[in-house]
């Protein structure tokens, strides 16, 4: 019997950005506003697959290295609350087309093959802060980051020591 693991496609964000990121969201959130994602866990999700097989990884990535569209440049400038799930992100007011075909290739793929795809509608955010016990006021807009996006990445998530720490298994490159 194979190891499974809790795996995920998602768009990395750069190491530069990351740290403007928290910057930005400790000069505009309180401290108690919730729990601060650390840059370094810092994604947009394209598709969750959840618990799976070691074989199955491997045709799912299989099928990721099939995939031929050309990149994209993805501009955070919206921020927002999910008060049911208890998050603030960030996101983008126009999600580029090349980001939902990509998120709507890998998810589709993932539903063939068995993983569970939530039925909410893909909304490309990043997460930055987690269990909000309250509503948060949110920036005012007139922030921008531009990220190009030139990959996607299968990240490995685990929970060690109290953490949660995201680990890149594999990469593609999304064509020029």
């Amino acid at each position: 019997m194979s190891e499974s693991k809790r795996v995920f496609f998602a768009i990395e964000i750069p190491t530069k950005i990351q740290r403007q990121i928290v910057r930005w969201r400790a000069d505009n959130f309180p401290d108690d506003a919730g729990r601060p994602v650390a840059a370094a866990n810092m994604h947009i999700t394209l598709a969750f697959l959840g618990e799976i097989s070691a074989e199955k990884q491997a045709a799912l990535a299989a099928m990721a290295g099939r995939i031929r569209q050309p990149g994209f440049t993805l501009h955070l400038d919206d921020a927002g609350q999910w008060l049911r799930s208890r998050v603030v992100w960030l996101g983008t007011r126009q999600p580029p087309r090349g980001l939902l075909q990509l998120a709507n290739l890998l998810r589709a793929q993932a539903a063939r093959s068995g993983c569970y795809q939530s039925p909410q509608p893909f909304r490309p955010h990043l997460t930055l802060l987690r269990n909000t016990a309250h509503a948060v006021p949110i920036p005012a807009p007139g922030f921008h980051w531009e990220i190009p996006v030139s990959e996607f990445v299968l990240y490995e998530s685990n929970f060690i020591n109290g953490r949660t720490r995201y680990t890149p298994l594999q990469r593609w490159t999304l064509s020029e």
